[in-house]
């Protein structure tokens, strides 16, 4: 059997793996073409059964007379088998050719791997920023039951521009999460991402923000263009805003200064010594708590502690769900400082700040980066005051929280930033999470 014969035959292998639901239907295809065939007959008094077990009988006893049955019966099987096996390559093919685009791995492959996400997890991760998108854009290779639960504190850049001018909730965090969670529809997850660089009112918007806003305005509501928009981007799992409440953050720092605005805070470059928003206990999404209460792993971070990690646990209602869920909840820390937020933090003084907010644990488990980025990239970050965040392992533990290690950083050789590496970042959870939920 030559290779290509031989890769062939391993594909159609596939499709009688258990839990694709096509042997079923082919099945039930032979025997509804068998009923029909009998049915028609009966109806017409052809006796077929009869008729054909005559038939069967003379043309077996005149190929046995003609050629010996030790050749004949072998050849009538071969010959069977090859109308079967050429005729289901040409209506598999054509369905192939229909339904994946050019270039793409064989339609079994991806019926595999759309059942196994179908099975996933139902997983809940909380943050905004680019953070939450990265850890998404790993994810959604595991399960497409994936639940983003987003801040809409953000009054920078495009969306504080639509929030202010439209007066609708700011769309940025949540566009990032919908393109990180999209299909490989890469045309349309790029134009969602497009951001316009000239032109009198558009410079500095992205399209996705203004489509966002647009159907908000059609729909009647963030939450319905959101959905809307997961449709045309073929969306694995869900993103949810976490208050439909016009949410404002404000800072008081050890100096005394109070400072008002998600995007002004770390410009004061001050040491936040108390954090919370207006209104000050906005009401969550219900969808949200749904998901949190059905969830089998609970995620937050990584992200801007201050201005995309706790945003959303200043909603009650999600702090106490999180709170009172039995299932694995883990917090991924960031792996460099950032200046006007946590300038000189350690883990602990993450873990810290966050229990200051929700008041006590809510979290098991604390995954911290194990090594440092190369010497290069700490010089790099030092420049501007930032700096690896150090891991306190004894006030960690002594904190009431487990340590899960691992290298799931990497490092932009041109820009130099340190960021969290999607794929590597979501399998490291994974694979702890098929450790420890049959005992959890």
């Amino acid at each position: 059997m030559g290779k290509h014969a031989s890769l062939r035959f391993r594909q159609w292998l596939k499709w009688l793996r258990p839990g694709l639901f096509v042997k079923r239907w082919l099945l039930l295809t032979f025997v509804g073409t068998v009923l029909v065939v009998l049915g028609l007959s009966i109806s017409l008094r052809l006796t077929p059964i009869n008729s054909l077990l005559q038939l069967i009988e003379s043309v077996v006893r005149g190929l046995a007379t003609v050629i010996p049955s030790h050749i004949s019966g072998p050849l009538a099987i071969l010959l069977g088998l090859g109308l079967i096996i050429w005729s289901q390559t040409r209506s598999v093919g054509t369905l192939t050719e229909a339904l994946r685009p050019e270039g793409e791995q064989d339609i079994v492959d991806v019926l595999i791997a759309q059942r196994q996400r179908n099975r996933g997890p139902k997983i809940v991760a909380l943050g905004g920023g680019t953070g939450l998108s990265r850890l998404l854009r790993g994810l959604k290779h595991y399960s497409s039951n994936i639940t983003a639960i987003v801040t809409v504190a953000d009054d920078g850049g495009s969306s504080g521009r639509l929030r202010r001018e439209v007066g609708v909730l700011p769309p940025g965090d949540i566009r990032n999460c919908l393109a990180a969670l999209a299909s490989e529809e890469q045309l349309l997850t790029a134009l969602f991402q497009y951001r316009f660089e000239a032109g009198e009112g558009l410079s500095g918007h992205s399209f996705g923000n203004l489509y966002l806003t647009a159907l908000t305005h059609i729909t009647g509501s963030l939450e319905q263009a959101i959905a809307a928009s997961s449709r045309v981007l073929a969306v694995r799992g869900q993103v949810l805003p976490a208050t439909m409440a016009d949410v404002h953050l404000w800072a008081e720092l050890a100096d005394g200064r109070r400072v008002e605005g998600e995007s002004q805070i770390p410009k004061a470059k001050g040491r936040i010594v108390r954090i919370g928003c207006t209104p000050a206990h906005p009401p969550a999404l219900p969808k949200a708590i749904e998901a949190i209460e059905d969830a089998d792993l609970i995620l937050v971070g990584p992200g801007s502690l201050y201005t995309s990690v706790i945003p959303n646990l200043l909603v009650p209602a999600i702090t106490e769900a999180i709170a009172r869920a039995t299932v694995p909840r883990v917090y991924i820390c960031n792996a460099m400082t950032e200046p006007g937020e946590t300038q000189g933090y350690r883990v602990s003084d993450h873990l810290r700040a966050i229990e200051q907010v929700t008041g006590g644990r809510i979290f098991d488990v604390v995954l911290v980066q194990k090594k440092p980025p190369s010497p290069q990239a700490l010089q790099r970050y030092a420049q501007v005051g930032s700096e690896f965040v150090e891991l306190d392992r004894e006030q960690v533990i002594r904190m009431g929280y487990r340590l899960l290690l691992a290298d799931v950083i990497q490092e932009d050789p041109q820009k130099g930033y340190v960021q969290h590496h999607p794929q590597r970042l979501a399998h490291v959870l994974m694979r702890w999470y098929q450790r420890v939920h049959a005992w959890w």
